[in-house]
């Protein structure tokens, strides 16, 4: 077939108009052009790629004041909510994961939530029904990770004379004269079957201590950690920070590890929201989570670590001084303990070396733990239910929408074997070998 814009008839044709034609079709143009400037204005950036923008502008999305809810908080400051067409995307602080998790139950459009910063496993848990009214199952998606690294185990001033740090070992003779003279020893942890709870029984049982019989663990939200710890509820906990850079700061306790430590580059929270918002308005979905990418990869910039500290630390979103956020969220540690370390490796990450990629192995990971702890029957079907909660598959989608090159993305849905700081070896493939090699574990049938 020729090639029409070739044809030699209507070059001429075109050569030949009249002035008074010209100025005509230069005034449709300039409302051609002006027309799709209105619509670029309506649905700026990736909005407009999609189809001329999500399906809603409006959204609901929790956070906890923690510093790896940064991605949400700053695609909110930074105005990418609005730049992928959802302005009125609203980020709602939440008082605890338990009232995260009622929020998600009730639903953005019942006064509630559609999605939120959440601990890992909490999504699987809402899904199987193990933590909702009920025990009634609420499909949920998680569509990215929002980070690796950046939780510590904090440990009161009162036992610091153990040495204690990564090998937990030197707190049982302690705790164990704390009970034989009629003490309760109490650790906290934020969520039962979230990602703290998690650490913190590994780390305790790693050192020979059972997390349901020689402690009591308990569950406290994570602004309420070091004002608990102040007045002696607890003797030890986990959670991410600037909760335990201010117990430094208050010189209240002292940092025994950070969780990086126990497991270099570990998952920790995600990007989750309701299967059925998600299915009802998936171009709303990618729009949010477009955003957030975005704001993931503005967060991990060194140059952009003071900024950071100082938007999560107005009273609007954390309330807390941002000397509390900016250190550690820059790689410099003061245990506490004597211990300062500068430019840590095990930094927190919210998009760098794949940190946002929602890796199948971790989730894998996530409910063997689960299972070792009687949170989740062991008869659970881990596969099954990973593939009904990962969507890795729309967080490629939303990354090749920013920019993102293929080979720039994971190879696979599996980051392999993981090796722990006590030498324990976690294989995908294999989680029942994995459990089989721990010693300390609580298995429900």
């Amino acid at each position: 077939m020729a090639d029409k814009t070739k044809d030699p008839r209507k070059t001429l044709a075109t050569r030949s108009l009249s002035r008074r034609d010209a100025l005509k079709a230069g005034g449709q143009l300039a409302g051609t052009v002006a027309l799709m400037a209105a619509v670029r204005s309506a649905f700026p950036a990736g909005a407009f790629a999609q189809g001329m923008g999500p399906e809603i502008k409006k959204a609901t999305f929790g956070y906890i004041a923690l510093t790896d809810s940064a991605p949400l908080i700053i695609a909110k400051e930074k105005g990418l909510f609005a730049k992928y067409g959802m302005p009125d995307v609203e980020v709602s602080k939440q008082a605890s994961w338990g009232t995260t998790r009622d929020n998600i139950e009730l639903g953005g459009e019942a006064g509630g939530i559609d999605g939120a910063h959440i601990l890992t496993p909490m999504p699987y848990l809402i899904t199987s029904g193990a933590v909702t009214k009920n025990n009634q199952p609420l499909p949920m998606y998680i569509l990215a990770r929002l980070n690796v690294n950046g939780q510590c185990i904090s440990v009161s001033n009162e036992l610091l004379s153990t040495g204690t740090k990564l090998d937990a070992s030197p707190l049982k003779a302690a705790f164990a004269k704390m009970t034989a003279s009629g003490k309760e020893v109490k650790v906290a942890m934020t969520f039962r079957g979230g990602t703290h709870d998690l650490w913190l029984r590994y780390w305790l049982a790693a050192g020979g201590i059972d997390p349901d019989k020689d402690v009591q663990t308990i569950v406290v939200p994570p602004p309420q950690m070091v004002a608990n710890m102040k007045v002696g509820s607890m003797e030890a906990f986990c959670v991410g920070e600037p909760w335990n850079a201010q117990l430094v700061n208050q010189k209240i306790g002292y940092t025994a590890l950070t969780t990086g430590e126990l497991w270099k580059d570990h998952p920790e929270k995600s990007f989750a929201v309701r299967a059925d918002w998600a299915d009802k308005y998936p171009k709303a979905a990618k729009a949010a989570l477009m955003a957030v990418q975005e704001a993931a990869m503005w967060s991990d910039k060194p140059e952009n670590r003071k900024e950071l500290a100082d938007i999560l630390g107005r009273r609007a979103w954390f309330n807390v001084p941002p000397v509390d956020i900016v250190g550690r969220t820059s790689g410099e540690i003061d245990y506490g303990d004597g211990r300062k370390v500068a430019n840590s490796p095990l930094v927190m990450k919210y998009w760098n070396d794949h940190a946002s990629y929602p890796y199948q192995s971790h989730e894998q990971w996530f409910l063997t733990e689960d299972i070792r702890w009687g949170v989740l029957p062991a008869a659970t079907d881990t596969k099954a239910l990973i593939g009904k909660v990962n969507r890795e598959d729309l967080w490629r989608d939303a990354v090749k929408e920013i920019g993102v090159a293929a080979d720039k993305m994971p190879a696979g849905k599996s980051r392999g074997k993981e090796t722990f700081f006590d030498g324990k070896v976690f294989d995908p493939a294999d989680p029942e070998g994995y459990l089989k090699s721990l010693s300390i574990k609580k298995i429900v049938a």
